[in-house]
């Protein structure tokens, strides 16, 4: 029985176990999206990553994790603002009658469904990073950064972010499912880690091209369909806002397959499988954070927008000089701030206010008659995201670096990581180095 009285929703309960599982699928999903755009000499260490943090992740969440993002913020908590009071969900509490969850403290939903579904999210958060480092990592050094990297960044900030603590409570920043907490979080621990692991050898002179298409539009397929979960989810119940979530999801995804495209035609002369697969995560990027604050309409302007910005800003890694091996900084960083931004501008009066019209949960924007607070505090609120992930992604990285090392030796990578890390490989023709020279992905053509 419920601890607080709550009535269980079985309906809603339900909705939320198979949004757990969807999101869950997109992290396969993921480990074949990045192992298509892979070198095949190395794409099971890359898909190894992916299924690595579900392992890693699952455990660590459930001992401390939900326990720190999610337990009530308040005075007596360890780093009030920061973190939640852990007392609340230690792993080894029976959580099986609770229904107890701070931001939320009505929802009718068994706290271990709400761990659950929050779980998926860390999972797949920690593994976007390693597209940016692939081809060239050692798994050990790889697992015990992630580890870290949870503890000390995506912790701290899912609750700054939707557990109650400072940038969602004080700040007044919005974030329905993840565009600052899960994709500018992991692009920029991308970044950072890209440039302390340093250019895979032969970085940018040599062609590095995806090696297996089909994968490539494989993961991108099973990212979509995860991400109804991921999104319309994230409102925590089947209502209204549940099915502006979904449809947005789908049309804003849509258009930025086609914004993609349509510059990637024009700037090269030709549209690519590789190109569409990569636009439409940009637009599931995107629309993320402003799934539930937008008319449909404005969902497409936006993924249309964010796949054209997102096929120009892949090639931002050739003009700074830094290797993000999979495009994880194009996409997902800034992706993730066009749609933290959209917000700001566009967010629209009906899912922002009440029946009585009153505001709630932030101002309207700019574009629907607001005033422009709402864009600041969605700007102010990714920028401590983007510093606070960039810092403790290059501390993290550069005490791996010089203690068990992040990166093989540069004969191995040349060889292939997946034969030295794992004593496997994909392809039986790649022994005999067949494959050896197909490249990996990189989502701007060259």
């Amino acid at each position: 029985m419920p601890a607080e009285g709550i009535v269980l929703s079985s309906g809603d309960t339900a909705w939320l176990l198979v949004s757990s599982a969807l999101v869950l699928l997109m992290t396969p999903g993921l480990a074949f999206f990045y192992g298509g755009l892979n070198r095949s000499k190395s794409v099971l260490n890359m898909m190894m990553m992916s299924f690595a943090s579900i392992g890693l992740i699952s455990i660590l969440w459930l001992v401390y994790g939900f326990a720190y993002a999610f337990g009530p913020d308040s005075t007596s908590a360890f780093l009030p603002g920061i973190l939640g009071d852990a007392g609340h969900y230690w792993g080894w509490v029976d959580l099986s009658g609770s229904f107890a969850f701070p931001p939320f403290p009505t929802t009718p939903i068994p706290t271990y469904v709400i761990m659950a579904f929050q779980m998926m999210f860390a999972i797949i958060t920690v593994a976007l990073i390693s597209g940016a480092i692939s081809d060239r990592t050692k798994f050990a050094g790889w697992l015990v950064f992630a580890a870290g990297w949870f503890t000390l960044a995506y912790v701290p900030i899912a609750h700054m972010v939707w557990g109650g603590g400072y940038i969602g409570a004080t700040v007044g920043a919005l974030d329905f499912a993840g565009g600052a907490a899960v994709h500018i979080n992991a692009g920029a621990a991308a970044l950072a880690l890209a440039l302390v692991v340093g250019k895979r050898v032969g970085y940018p002179r040599e062609s590095f091209k995806p090696h297996n298409v089909p994968f490539v539009a494989l993961g991108a397929g099973l990212l979509w369909f995860g991400w109804f979960g991921f999104n319309a989810g994230s409102e925590l119940t089947a209502d209204g806002t549940t099915a502006v979530a979904f449809i947005n999801t789908q049309v804003a995804t849509a258009a930025a397959l086609l914004g993609w495209l349509i510059v990637e035609w024009l700037k090269n002369g030709r549209p690519t499988l590789v190109g569409a697969s990569s636009g439409a995560v940009a637009g599931l990027v995107a629309i993320t954070p402003a799934c539930a604050f937008l008319t449909p309409l404005w969902a497409v302007a936006l993924g249309f927008v964010a796949g054209a910005v997102c096929c120009l800003a892949v090639g931002l890694k050739y003009l700074l000089r830094f290797d993000d091996s999979l495009d994880v900084v194009g996409i997902h960083f800034v992706g993730g701030w066009i749609g933290c931004l959209w917000i700001g501008l566009v967010g629209n009066n009906p899912f922002l206010t009440n029946d009585a019209g009153e505001v709630v949960g932030g101002n309207v924007g700019i574009f629907n008659g607001g005033g422009s607070d709402q864009l600041v505090a969605q700007a102010y609120g990714a920028g401590i995201v983007s510093v606070w992930s960039f810092v403790v992604a290059v501390v993290i990285g550069l005490i791996v670096k010089f203690t068990i090392g992040l990166r093989v030796k540069e004969e191995h990578e040349i060889e292939g990581i997946d034969i030295h890390q794992h004593k496997e490989t994909a392809y039986d023709s790649h022994a005999s180095g067949a494959l050896a020279g197909v490249g990996a992905g990189a989502h701007s053509a060259e």
